[in-house]
């Protein structure tokens, strides 16, 4: 929706407004509608505006509360808002803007911190609260909506994005090389607070703060999505249908365009056919429009045809060459401030501009319904090595043989994989077997040539206990991995061209709901996602909710760097500053290429990482 930023001088001298000032231009993509900026000695708070609600002047923000006490900025939607006003009305309450700014406002000051739990939406805000002299923030349950800290020498810096901190002036570029080792050596990236840039952290998803203008800071969970006791309504499905259809209904509310990014999948159709009712009944003029990427080596054309035939939607299609997709790769590393994890991230920011050249402002999405209800295909593997845990070894045989009779493979070397899973898992309490795992992990860190040994020593062994039970699990894929990184680069992906992503599956009850159901109702037999398919049966195509592979919006980068951009990457391998780097053995990833482009062996995604991350530091900057 918008971008915020706040400094603090925490010496008590006046805040430059040139500097605040400064801070939001570079964040100008984030809200090209209006600005605004707030100088009160020693807090300085500034705002970017993409009108979605109250697109009158009187959304303007800094907001001041009537009695001038509070001044909030806030980046993103609380979806209840109209329900949360007549409540604040009935206590006396009165608005000036027909907004959520206005009703967020008015909760913190009837509720305090408390205002938090009653909120349905995603958000990072914060308030000077000049009564208390401090300055309250909060980031929603899952981290929709960013906000990110540097504390420096007698300042604090807070902003939706990275580089509006170091447009600050204040703070020095440098980077964090645990969390760059983390990435090139083990994939991961934003499972923690730490960014790759030093010193710079995220607020952790689900939390609030306090920052006293003398500096003292505090800072707590106000959400636990594991927290929820397994009950299960009478009937599961027909509930979450419900309160589905519900969460659409008020991530539909808008003054803005709202289309729908389709992928053929089961989360995309779900929300497209759901916007389509909801969109007839409101007797809205023109057809929703649905954006979806065609590649030709993934087809999923029945299904999305089946969709369109179903809601009447129109397709807007996004057909882009691999050359055209990588060329866009420094701008879309710019966007990001960080590296990404493949190439799909490149799709994404094209489907925003799409949407952008169509006057749409809005867009919704299905990030969180893998990580919620048990999307990917290696929960399978969770689940069965649950039952044999729990000591139903006959029900994990059936849902292999299940799985196996509709997917193909041997079901026995299922079982038998399950059963290892089951041991290794066993094992990890023992302090011996995760030392000796921790040192077998960092020789084939050492093995790995195409990295140089500096960075090794950055790394912890031994890795963490992994949690046991495939209702752990999901909770680890939304609060750790990879839930936040696609929340992440969904929404620098869209604020690049001056969108909103709202999710609708990342609603906090239909969180509620998920957890509190068995894993039988995310995982059984064959099917992933189970209680999603019951619930949407007689609600989209058939074609779809019987479907069993997953795609999503994938891109065949194993060929393209066999073919059309081969050329492009070898330019960066056989660049002299790649030669020079600090992190890659040049000669090993020039190997590599030439292994892959000949078919010898498949190394696309470390090639991709490779030239990324360098193309990445290049232009951000950042030496180690």
């Amino acid at each position: 929706m918008c971008g915020i930023v706040a400094l603090v001088d925490l010496k008590g001298a006046p805040v430059p407004e040139t500097t605040v000032a400064r801070m939001l231009q570079s964040l100008a993509h984030r809200g090209p509608d209006d600005a605004g900026v707030a100088i009160d000695g020693p807090v300085g708070l500034g705002f970017r505006r993409l009108s979605i609600l109250d697109l009158s002047p009187l959304g303007h923000q800094p907001m001041d509360s009537a009695d001038g006490r509070l001044t909030i900025i806030f980046n993103g939607e609380i979806y209840n808002y109209v329900e949360l006003r007549r409540e604040l009305e009935g206590l006396g309450h009165r608005f000036r803007s027909t907004g959520d700014t206005d009703v967020l406002l008015a909760a913190y000051r009837q509720w305090g911190s408390d205002c938090l739990r009653r909120l349905n939406g995603m958000w990072a805000f914060l308030i000077h609260d000049r009564a208390r002299n401090v300055l309250f923030g909060s980031r929603d349950r899952f981290g929709i909506k960013p906000l990110y800290r540097w504390n420096g020498r007698g300042n604090v810096v807070f902003a939706s994005e990275i580089k509006a901190i170091g447009a600050s002036g204040l703070y020095h570029a440098r980077l964090n090389l645990r969390i760059c080792a983390e990435f090139l050596y083990e994939d991961r990236l934003d499972e923690s607070s730490e960014t790759f840039y030093d010193e710079i952290v995220q607020i952790p998803a689900g939390h609030a703060f306090e920052l006293t203008l003398d500096g003292s800071y505090r800072e707590w969970s106000f959400w636990d999505n594991e927290a929820t006791s397994e009950r299960s309504p009478d009937d599961p499905a027909a509930a979450f249908a419900e309160l589905f259809e519900n969460a659409m209904q008020v991530h539909m509310r808008s003054d803005v365009t709202v289309g729908v990014n389709l992928s053929g999948g089961l989360d995309s159709t779900s929300i497209l056919c759901a916007a389509a009712r909801l969109h007839g009944e409101s007797e809205s003029t023109g057809a929703l429009m649905a954006f979806c990427y065609r590649d030709h080596a993934f087809d999923e054309t029945r299904f999305v045809s089946d969709t369109l035939a179903q809601t009447g939607a129109q397709l807007v299609p996004l057909e882009m060459t691999p050359a055209e997709l990588w060329d866009s790769l420094p701008a879309v590393l710019a966007s990001q401030d960080e590296p990404v994890h493949s190439m799909t991230a490149l799709v994404g920011y094209h489907l925003m501009a799409l949407a952008a050249r169509h006057r749409v402002k809005v867009i919704l999405n299905g990030q969180g319904a893998d990580e919620v209800l048990g999307g990917y295909g290696s929960y399978f593997s969770e689940r069965w090595a649950e039952l044999i845990r729990m000591g139903r070894p006959a029900s994990a045989w059936r849902d292999i043989v299940a799985y196996t009779n509709a997917h193909g493979g041997d079901a026995r070397r299922r079982f038998a994989r399950a059963c290892r899973h089951v041991a290794q898992s066993a094992l990890q309490s023992s302090s011996r077997y995760r030392s000796l795992a921790g040192r077998r992990h960092s020789a084939r860190a050492v093995a790995s040539k195409w990295l140089r040994p500096d960075l090794l020593c950055q790394l912890d062994f031994p890795r963490p206990v992994l949690p046991k039970g495939l209702r752990r699990v999901l909770s680890e894929s939304v609060t750790r991995a990879p839930l936040p990184l696609y929340l992440r680069v969904e929404d620098r992906n869209s604020m690049a061209h001056s969108i909103e992503v709202r999710l609708p599956f990342l609603d906090h009850r239909l969180v509620s709901l998920a957890f509190s159901l068995g894993s039988e109702w995310k995982v059984r037999g064959p099917w992933n996602k189970y209680l999603l398919r019951e619930a949407m049966r007689g609600r989209i195509p058939e074609s779809v909710r019987a479907r069993l592979d997953k795609m999503g919006f994938p891109t065949d980068a194993s060929t393209w760097f066999r073919g059309p951009l081969y050329e492009r990457i070898r330019d960066v391998i056989h660049d002299s500053a790649f030669r020079q780097s600090p992190f890659f053995d040049a000669t090993e990833i020039a190997a590599n290429l030439e292994a892959h482009q000949a078919g010898r062996a498949d190394h696309a995604d470390r090639l991709f990482t490779a030239a990324q991350f360098h193309l990445w530091q290049q232009s951000s900057g950042l030496s180690a």
